[in-house]
């Protein structure tokens, strides 16, 4: 039998979706599952993108440009103008989903064995898209101690060899809901300009900003004209996940004309995804003010049951919807698989994502899980009482039920 390639061998299964089928034979078992692994909201996709579905009466359903549908360019581009961060239609290349733009940016810009520095836990899949296009992680290690701060110039400094082409982050953070601050950024900035590297920035969590804090995109940044590539998406702002409509946003030309051939080689992002997405980016502000407003309150309840749990840790997340949490468990992804296996309470029980699947090292966060409080609040109250209890009972609980040997921030 021939064998499987060696590149397939190494790729990692995916934290956020590896438990799936446990989910679903628990399902099978008449359990509800509260999905709180995976960045998929609950919130209605507005209603304008499907009527410009509807009104779209194609005959054909034909290939777009490669770089996507000019209208879409411009729309995308008259949001970053809007918040004067100026681009141009030609500078945004439109893709399917974020994913994809990430992977047409490492195969122009890196070459095979090039480095570049992540600060981690990170989206897992970037580990994905780095192996496939044959570049090495470096992972910079950041603590939910510390709330996930970024490390010492000298520490990425420390990091950087003569293979060491780019920075990536993610910001506001997905897995950790951090959000950097201006001054982070401005670090950031610095080494790029001071080691001539690319600073790819990961911004399709922008308008999830709370407390009062506000996002800095990298296009803000000085000095970071030829050297700054954002990678956007309608998924989580438009609640429009399944519609694979992302974007390459860039300044750099050479850039955008490498991106392309990778677009050209793969004929066009969705046609019907791009009508509805060129809809919703006419929603006015009012639209991101009640989504902000719905998720902050999400934010708020979750942080506040997690402060009542005993043993527990989560930094006071302050964007995306995501946090990183601390439990007082043996293995974060046995008790991951053992609430889906072994426990329900009311009927019920809760799906997480393992964190050790968003470090390099998968020996870090053995003891913590991501969580998306992407449901509404009834549901994640449900859900919230239903993982408490199973951190009461799970037989491989660190710290004896009624001993507070660490304490939620």
């Amino acid at each position: 039998m021939p064998k499987i390639s060696s590149r397939a061998e190494i790729m990692p299964a995916s934290p956020i979706r590896k438990l799936v089928p446990l989910a679903e034979d628990a399902q099978k078992r008449g359990n509800k599952v509260y999905f709180l692994n995976i960045g998929q909201p609950d919130i209605p996709t507005p209603p304008e993108y499907y009527e410009a579905i509807r009104k779209a009466n194609l005959e054909v359903l034909a290939y777009s440009h490669s770089a996507g549908n000019e209208s879409l360019r411009a729309k995308i581009a008259q949001y970053y103008t809007r918040l004067n961060l100026p681009v141009t239609t030609n500078e945004v290349i439109v893709t399917t989903g974020a994913s994809e733009a990430l992977l047409f940016i490492f195969m122009a810009c890196l070459n095979p064995g090039d480095e570049i520095i992540v600060p981690q836990p990170f989206y897992a899949n970037y580990n994905s898209f780095a192996l496939t296009a044959g570049v090495k992680v470096v992972p910079i290690t950041t603590y939910i101690e510390n709330d996930f701060d970024l490390p010492a110039i000298e520490t990425f400094e420390s990091l950087i060899t003569p293979k060491t082409k780019a920075i990536l982050i993610c910001n506001p953070g997905n897995p950790t809901g951090i959000l950097y601050s201006l001054k982070a950024l401005e670090k950031l900035r610095d080494i790029v300009v001071k080691h001539d590297l690319y600073l790819i920035a990961d911004e399709v969590y922008r308008e999830f900003a709370y407390d009062g804090h506000k996002h800095h995109s990298v296009f803000s940044l000085s000095n970071l004209e030829e050297k700054a590539i954002v990678v956007d998406s309608i998924s989580k702002r438009f609640s429009a996940c399944g519609a694979r409509i992302g974007c390459v946003v860039t300044h750099n030309k050479e850039v955008l004309n490498a991106i392309m051939k990778y677009a050209q080689a793969r004929l066009s992002p969705p046609t019907m995804g791009q009508i509805g997405a060129e809809a919703v980016y006419d929603l006015p502000p009012s639209f991101y003010e009640k989504i902000i407003t719905e998720y902050s309150e999400r934010r708020n309840f979750l942080l506040g049951e997690l402060q009542k749990m005993e043993g527990v840790l989560c930094p006071e997340v302050n964007g995306a919807f995501y946090a990183m949490v601390k439990l007082p468990v043996d293995d974060a992804e046995k008790f991951c698989r053992w609430m889906l296996e072994s426990f329900s309470y009311k009927g019920a029980t809760v799906m997480m994502a393992p964190a050790n699947g968003f470090y390099a090292d998968p020996s870090l966060g053995k003891d913590e899980v991501r969580i998306a409080y992407v449901l509404k609040k009834e549901n994640l109250a449900a859900a919230m009482e239903c993982l408490a209890e199973g951190l009461k009972v799970y037989p491989g609980r660190t710290i004896p039920v009624g001993e507070k040997a660490m304490s939620s921030k």
